[in-house]
């Protein structure tokens, strides 16, 4: 009987000291787990705090995060055969010269239209050059029928055109002669600019005009043949182009046949006797 008292004695001794052990262990973890979290907690707070005391350092790290995720997607892209990844520009469209030709006066959607037809090219770049000659033609005092015809006679249209001896966009201002006028609009090659290149343009014909006394004869120097006997018909082509450009804006009737585009017309150079009239480049 005693033996078996102190067995159990043993056993229940042994029991308590197991579930002792195992409630002091389970006490320790849950300790040692609080403190884990509390650290972990802690160092959560000290990046934040890190990051929202330096934002050069945050935006940083955001750059070079988004710069990785870009560059990835471009890859994939590019793989894909989109050239076009990575070669956006949404600002681009702030470069066109162009606009909706329903947006103009009645006269000057007319105009604009039929240049359109006549030379074809798209109305909305037309639009534009059309909407700046009316402005610009108010601005300096020249009807703005005339400034599209000269663009017509001389360029067809074509800001890139350049004739033989220099001139050079719409108008086929001599560049080199007049880069004083172009100086206001970043150097010369702002001649390359259609609105640019067309208010430098007007510019120049106004003083021919003024130099000449007449439109005739202001157009003659536009031209470089103010002291020539024969400037190729040039004075009657831009004004019965005038004249159709008129009809047009008061709504009668005017074939817009398809015109071939002409080369750029050249400045005719002068007699000797008279070198300042050489070309109307040489206005100043």
């Amino acid at each position: 009987m005693t033996a078996r008292r102190d067995l159990l004695s043993l056993t229940r001794s042994t029991g308590a000291a197991a579930s002792l052990f195992i409630k002091d262990i389970g006490q320790g973890l849950l300790v040692v787990s609080h403190n884990t979290l509390a650290l972990v907690g802690l160092a959560v707070v000290a990046v934040l705090l890190t990051f929202a005391s330096q934002a050069e350092l945050r935006q940083q790290l955001e750059g070079q995060a988004r710069g990785w995720l870009h560059a990835r997607q471009e890859a994939r892209n590019i793989a894909d055969g989109n050239t076009l990844i990575g070669n956006e520009e949404p600002d681009a469209i702030a470069r066109a010269t162009a606009v909706d030709p329903k947006d103009l006066p009645r006269q000057q959607a007319a105009i604009a239209q039929w240049v359109a037809r006549r030379y074809k090219v798209a109305p909305e770049p037309i639009s534009r050059l059309v909407q700046e000659a009316y402005a610009v033609g108010q601005r300096a005092r020249v009807e703005p029928t005339l400034i599209l015809a000269i663009m017509a006679i001389e360029s067809a249209f074509n800001p890139f055109a350049q004739s033989t001896v220099g001139a050079q966009g719409l108008m086929q201002v001599m560049t080199q002669v007049h880069n004083d006028k172009y100086e206001a609009f970043g150097g010369n090659f702002a001649a390359f600019d259609p609105i640019t290149n067309m208010r430098v343009g007007v510019q120049v014909l106004k003083e021919c005009i003024q130099r000449a006394g007449t439109v005739e004869e202001g157009l003659r120097y536009y031209v470089g043949a103010a002291n020539l006997p024969d400037e190729g018909n040039y004075t009657s082509r831009v004004l019965a182009m005038q004249e159709q450009l008129k009809a047009v804006a008061a709504g009668r009737p005017v074939p817009a046949r398809p015109a071939s585009t002409p080369m750029a017309v050249p400045k005719l150079p002068s007699g000797p006797a008279t070198v300042e009239d050489e070309r109307v480049a040489q206005l100043h």
